[in-house]
C-alpha cells in the first residue's frame, strides 16, 4: 500500500519477480559499485541500519497489506533480518513499534560498536532525524553505556527489555570516550563517535536533497554517501553506478520495468505521445510511464526526469521534479526545484540562519486558517539559529521566488495570487509529524513538500512559534 501523502492511497499486488528483480539488477550492482568506489568497505566491519519495523494488516480476503512507500524499505528490512549478523541491532529490537524507542535502540548499539563502518536507510531524513535524536538524548545514551541497561524511560515489553538488556555489559571506558565528543559539539560528531565509518547509504536525491547537505555539512562531515538507487512503489526504476555525480544520477534498469517516456511539453494532454527508450534525447525532460510484473499497465508515476547521458545504449536520469508537488493556485506550477533554490537563496540572506526542513501548503488546504483572501503560498520552515524573522526577512522568499519565475512575478504583479505567508515551527515539529505519521498504517512516510493533507497542514500550524 502506498502511502497516500502525495496522493490517493493505492494498493499494489507484490510479485515474486518484483524482489528477485530488486536483488539482482538493484542490491548487486549497487554492491559491486560499493566494491569499486569505496574500497574501505571491504573490511569486514558491522553497519547501522535505520529500519523501523512497519504495521501490517489484512484485506478482507486475509492477504497481507504492508506500506510499500519504497520497494527498497521493505527489501532492506526483510534483508536486515536475514543477515542480522552484519548489523549492529540485535532481533528483538527490529520488534519494537514504537519509532521512538525502535530509534534509541539503534542508536544505543550503534554507538557501542567503536569500529562501525556504515551507516544506512531509506532516505537521508531518516539518518538526519536520528542525529537530531541523539543530539537530544545523548546524556541518557551515554549512561546506558556505562550501565550496561536499556533506559528505563523506554516503554519495552519485560520479554524484550530481559533478552536485550541480557545482550549488554557495562563499558565505562567507552561512555567517557562518548561523553567527551559529545561535549565537544556536533559538528563532524560521526567520524569522532566512529573513527571508521567509511560511508553512508541513503536516498539523498529528491525531497531529501536538503537532508543529504545538513548531515554533509554538520553531523557526518568528511564522511562519503552514496544514494544507491531510485526506486517506488511500482518497482526498481534505476541505479546510481557512478557515486561521485551530483546532482545524484541513476542508470535506469531496463529489465525492471518496460519505460516509457512523455516528453515535457505534452505533460497536461489526457492521452500525451510517449517515446521508448531508444527514442529519448540527453537533456530534454519526461514524465515515467511505467508497466510492471505486478499488473500495472501504462502507469503514469508523476516523476520528471531529465536524461543526462547514456550508459552504453541505456539511458542515465536525474530526478527533476514530481507532477503532483506542483504549487499551482493560478496555474503558474512552481516545482519542488525551482522553490528550494528561492528558498535557499533566501535563506542564504537571513544572518545565522541553517534551513533543517520545509514544506509549502495552497492556502485552499487551509482554508480559513490560511489568513488571507487571495490564493497565495503557505510556507512552513524549521531553521537552527533563528527563532523569528522580520516582516522583511519574510518577504524575500517571496521576492527569491519572483526572481526566479517571471509567471509567478507576473501573477504577484496583478495580484492575482496573494503575499506568501512565511512561519516558522519549533525545533522538532518535522521529526514529530514524520513519527506521528509513521505510526498509523501505512508505516513509512515520506516527507512531502508540497502537503495535500489538511491534517498535516493543521499539525505544522499548531507547532508555530513565530
Amino acid at each position: 500500500m502506498t502511502s497516500g501523502i502525495s496522493g490517493k492511497c493505492c494498493m499494489l499486488p507484490r510479485m515474486k519477480d518484483t524482489n528477485t528483480d530488486l536483488f539482482l539488477q538493484g542490491v548487486a550492482v549497487c554492491l559491486d559499485t560499493i566494491k569499486r568506489s569505496f574500497p574501505a568497505s571491504e573490511v569486514l566491519q558491522r553497519t547501522t541500519g535505520f529500519y523501523y519495523d512497519s504495521n501490517s494488516g489484512c484485506s478482507e480476503t486475509g492477504i497481507p497489506i504492508r506500506s510499500n512507500i519504497s520497494i527498497l524499505a521493505s527489501s532492506c528490512s526483510t534483508l536486515l533480518h536475514h543477515l542480522l549478523s552484519i548489523y549492529t541491532t540485535p532481533a528483538p529490537a527490529l520488534q519494537v513499534r514504537n519509532k521512538r524507542d525502535a530509534l534509541y535502540l539503534h542508536l544505543l548499539f550503534a554507538l557501542r560498536d567503536s569500529a562501525l563502518g556504515a551507516l544506512e536507510s531509506d532516505f537521508a531524513s531518516e539518518i538526519f532525524d536520528a542525529f537530531s535524536s541523539l543530539q537530544e538524548r545523548w546524556q541518557e545514551l551515554v549512561e546506558d553505556v556505562e550501565l550496561g541497561r536499556v533506559s528505563p524511560q523506554l516503554d519495552l515489553e519485560h520479554g524484550t527489555r530481559k533478552t536485550l538488556e541480557g545482550l549488554l555489559r557495562p563499558d565505562p571506558e567507552r561512555a567517557a570516550h562518548l561523553r567527551a565528543e559529545f561535549e565537544k559539539g556536533f559538528l563532524g560528531i560521526a567520524p569522532r563517535l566512529w573513527p571508521r565509518l567509511g560511508l553512508i547509504l541513503a536516498v539523498d536525491s529528491g525531497s531529501d536533497q536538503i537532508h543529504g547537505e545538513l548531515l554533509r555539512q554538520h553531523y557526518c562531515e568528511g564522511v562519503p554517501f552514496y544514494s544507491p538507487v531510485y526506486a517506488a512503489a511500482e518497482g526498481l526504476i534505476g541505479v546510481n553506478v557512478c557515486p561521485e555525480k551530483e546532482p545524484r544520477q541513476y542508470l535506469l534498469c531496463p529489465r525492471s520495468m518496460f519505460c516509457e517516456f512523455v516528453p515535457e511539453a505534452s505533460l497536461e494532454e489526457e492521452q500525451p505521445p510517449t517515446l521508448t527508450m531508444e527514442q529519448v534525447q540527453q537533456g530534454q525532460c519526461y514524465e515515467l510511464v511505467v508497466t510492471n510484473a505486478s499488473g500495472l499497465f501504462r502507469y503514469r508515476i508523476g516523476d520528471v526526469l531529465r536524461i543526462t547521458a547514456f550508459h552504453n545504449q541505456c539511458p542515465v536520469v536525474e530526478f527533476q521534479y514530481r507532477r503532483g508537488q506542483m504549487l499551482n493556485v493560478r496555474g503558474e506550477r512552481i516545482s519542488e526545484a525551482m522553490f528550494l533554490g528561492s528558498l535557499k537563496r533566501a535563506v542564504s540572506q537571513w544572518p545565522g540562519a541553517e534551513l533543517l526542513d520545509y514544506c509549502c501548503v495552497e492556502s485552499s488546504i487551509l482554508g480559513q486558517a490560511s489568513g488571507g483572501s487571495d490564493p497565495h503560498y503557505q510556507v512552513f520552515l524549521e531553521l537552527r539559529g533563528v527563532r523569528n524573522l522580520t516582516e522583511e526577512q519574510r518577504y524575500k522568499l517571496d521576492h527569491c521566488l519572483q526572481e526566479h519565475s517571471a509567471v509567478y512575478k507576473s501573477f504577484r504583479f496583478k495580484g492575482s495570487i496573494g503575499p506568501m505567508r512565511v512561519q516558522l515551527v519549533g525545533r522538532g515539529a518535522f521529526l514529530e509529524l514524520r513519527s506521528s505519521l509513521s505510526s498509523l498504517p501505512p508505516a513509512t512516510f515520506k516527507m512531502q513538500r508540497v502537503l495535500r493533507s489538511k491534517e498535516c497542514a493543521d499539525f505544522l500550524l499548531r507547532r508555530t512559534i513565530s
